[in-house]
């Protein structure tokens, strides 16, 4: 099989949540196994159970220690592709599974939040050589010069399959879920959002940056200067999909393709002379308290005080606002805000804020911000009017 084509899918977890599951998502590996294929499956944390790990660890201590809380968080891959293996192998599939250290994944030392550095894949051309399925732990990998394992934070698992598919040089990238490839909007709030079968990699990357939880923002980033070839797509369902390219021909400029939320959006406020010993101040809290940067979306420095907006997930945000009730020079500036996005391709057309602020007002939701990018308006709302605000943009598609 030495020069079959491969094929890199990744599955998230909720497609593996049950022992059926996974008997299913093994089925379907081994069919592409059978025509031909060289195959390599990139496996999530089943269900929720990075979420009760990071549960756990947050009720044994209230600032867990990075390294150790990556050591605690990458079992739950290590699980799903085990079980993934003996399912394969119960198929007559011959199959091995690697965790990320073993397949050759190199990182840099930030525990929590490391960034791929080179992926080195020995062991599993070696074993697709072999003809066997390699199943990978996706979302870790390990520092070549401490030996330490880390994580790539939350959607890494996404990263993982791009960056291994990228060094293979595979035929495509599969990112595989339980919904819909990418939609004008997240269907569980807008029950008639449209499926976006095309979508180039800027517009993708601009979405998943404010709030599309279909993919990890710095998975498109990667796919997009390593030129992979990307699909999302329903498991299951063939028709669901959403291609992923550099250019989409014949489609308008400035076109509203999407509605995306952040759910959670927090306001530090630091005492500061001026941007610059704003962040100082911030990046040095961050240290000393162990804690990851924040997704950072705006900051503005006036009358002494630098103000930065940021959003993470739940865990670490509720981690970094505990650590300010004992700090003189930051404090949580205000209660937690959303923020509701339009992307557009190509560009933003000069009135879609007026239009967009203008709708918002019309159903009675006041935008607190306006924050502009080539591709995208994106405003600053109260939390409780996040779903009333995403169904009355979507009007604008």
């Amino acid at each position: 099989m030495r020069n079959n084509p491969i094929i890199v899918q990744k599955y998230g977890g909720t497609c593996l949540e049950t022992p059926e599951k996974i008997r299913a998502v093994a089925s379907g590996l081994a069919d592409l196994h059978r025509r031909g294929y060289r195959v390599v499956a990139i496996v999530s944390a089943i269900g929720k159970t990075t979420d009760e790990l990071v549960k756990l660890a947050y009720q044994v201590s209230p600032h867990p220690n990075r390294r150790e809380l990556d050591m605690l968080l990458t079992t739950g891959e290590r699980i799903s592709m085990s079980l993934m293996s003996m399912a394969l192998s119960d198929l007559g599939t011959p199959a091995i599974s690697f965790t990320g250290s073993q397949a050759g994944v190199m990182t840099d030392d930030s525990h929590s939040s490391a960034r791929i550095l080179d992926v080195r894949p020995i062991r599993v051309r070696e074993e697709l050589d072999r003809g066997r399925i390699v199943v990978l732990a996706g979302f870790q990998g390990v520092n070549p010069a401490t030996k330490e394992i880390t994580t790539l934070g939350r959607g890494g698992s996404d990263t993982t399959a791009v960056a291994m598919a990228a060094a293979l040089k595979a035929e495509c990238c599969q990112i595989i879920k339980e919904v819909d490839g990418v939609c004008s909007a997240d269907p569980r709030i807008v029950a008639n959002s449209k499926l976006l079968r095309q979508l180039d990699f800027t517009s993708l990357s601009e979405m998943c940056f404010w709030g599309a939880k279909v993919l990890h923002c710095r998975c498109v980033e990667l796919a997009q200067s390593q030129n992979v070839p990307l699909v999302l797509k329903k498991l299951g369902g063939a028709e669901q999909t959403t291609r992923v390219m550099r250019e989409v021909i014949g489609m308008e400029s400035g076109k509203v393709l999407a509605v995306n939320s952040i759910t959670r959006i927090e306001h530090v406020e630091i005492d500061s002379a001026d941007l610059n010993q704003g962040f100082e101040k911030f990046a040095r809290h961050l240290k000393q308290n162990g804690l990851s940067w924040p997704q950072l979306l705006a900051s503005a420095c006036a009358g002494g005080k630098t103000r930065i907006m940021m959003t993470s997930d739940s865990e670490s945000l509720d981690a970094l606002l505990r650590t300010l009730e004992k700090s003189k020079d930051l404090r949580q500036q205000c209660e937690a805000l959303s923020s509701v996005s339009l992307t557009c391709f190509g560009g933003v057309s000069s009135d879609l804020p007026f239009k967009a602020i203008q709708v918002l007002q019309h159903h009675g939701i006041v935008a607190d911000k306006c924050v502009l990018s080539p591709h995208s308006v994106n405003l600053i709302i109260p939390a409780e009017n996040r779903e009333a605000a995403i169904k009355a943009l979507h009007s604008l598609i």
